[in-house]
This record gives structure tokens, C-alpha cells and sequence, in this order.
């Protein structure tokens, strides 16, 4: 009987991190790493993407925008299910085994799962908040470990993510502007 081929599982293996990001935590970077291996196109978002901008108080699973072309959805896919990715759940036996698409992954739902004790957050396309080109134009580029590049959300987009997790909704941007006095405007001839 053949097997479906599998790549690589997400390995903890000891982090050899470049200067400036040994405050990272390994199960981050292996699940960046895995990523990687699997050739799918993404930008870091959320507490992660936080960290590696300097913020070492920032805690949370690997959040993600991945690119929202057919093929990149579908490597995405197979890499979550050769894992056995769950929706992760507030206990373990919340934890439901889901079987992930590219479909799923290109509507606007927030996918949150567990793939064994690495947790990893697919952010869907949101209303109000950028696009993954949008990200990508904005990123910045990060070596974690030699061969280890991801690309990291600006300062502000980073803030808009985080904005959708804590309230579950973009943020609304106004531009006002304020009257000028009208002695300053009338002027005598």
C-alpha cells in the first residue's frame, strides 16, 4: 500500500537563534521553521511578530496571514493535516480534529489550532484590516536562525491584529478636522 507523502512534522530541535532573538520561545520558531520547510508564503502577525520586533514580554501562538493564492492555501493545507491540526479549544478536550482546506483557509474565519503542543493562528481577510499584500509591502524581513527568514508586520499592523483578537473587530479609522476659528478665516478687505 503507498502512503501519502508526508513532510515534515514541526520539530523542537535545540534554536540556534541570531543575535537579538534569544528571548524567543522554540516552539515559535519551530513552528516558523516548518513553515518554511513547507514552502508556504505568509506574514507574522500578532504576539509573535511583537517579539521578534523587540517587545519581549509578548506571548502568544504563531499568528499568520498567509498568501492567499490557490497554491500557497493549498501547501497550508496539507502541512496542518500531514500534523493532525485541531481547533485548539480552552481544554484539551476541546480540542476537535478538523480537516483543513484551501477553501476554508481563504474565507474570513480565524482559524485558532493546536498541531500537538504547538499552537498557530490562520488569520482570515478580515473587513478593515490590510491584506496580505498590503502586510508583505509594509514588512519587515527577519534572519531568526541561519535559514530562517519570516517576514514581520509593521509596528501598526501588528496593533490592528492585535485590536481584532482582544474585540473581534477592526478598528475604525476617522479622519476629523477641526473648525478654524472664524476670526482667523474671515479676513477685512
Amino acid at each position: 500500500m503507498l502512503l501519502k507523502r508526508h513532510g515534515p512534522g514541526i520539530e523542537t530541535r535545540p534554536v540556534h537563534n541570531a543575535a537579538g532573538f534569544g528571548h524567543l520561545q522554540p516552539e515559535s520558531v519551530a513552528v516558523m521553521r516548518w513553515l518554511t520547510q513547507r514552502k508556504v508564503e505568509y506574514v507574522l502577525v500578532g504576539a509573535v511578530g511583537s517579539e521578534i520586533r523587540g517587545d519581549t514580554a509578548a506571548r502568544g501562538p504563531v499568528a499568520i496571514v498567509p498568501a492567499p493564492y490557490g497554491r500557497n492555501l493549498e501547501r497550508l493545507s496539507q502541512a496542518l493535516n500531514s500534523v493532525h491540526a485541531r481547533r485548539r479549544g480552552v481544554r484539551e478536550a476541546e480540542n476537535l480534529a478538523i480537516k483543513m482546506t484551501a477553501e476554508k483557509l481563504a474565507s474570513p474565519q480565524r482559524w485558532t489550532l493546536r498541531c500537538g503542543v504547538h499552537d498557530i493562528d490562520i488569520e482570515g481577510r478580515t473587513k478593515g484590516l490590510p491584506r496580505y499584500q498590503e502586510l508583505l509591502y509594509e514588512a519587515g524581513s527577519f534572519e531568526l536562525e541561519p535559514g530562517l527568514k519570516v517576514e514581520v508586520a509593521s509596528p501598526e499592523d501588528l496593533e490592528h491584529y492585535e485590536h481584532v483578537k482582544r474585540t473581534g473587530f477592526a478598528p475604525e479609522i476617522r479622519i476629523t478636522r477641526q473648525a478654524r476659528d472664524r476670526s482667523e478665516t474671515h479676513t477685512e478687505s
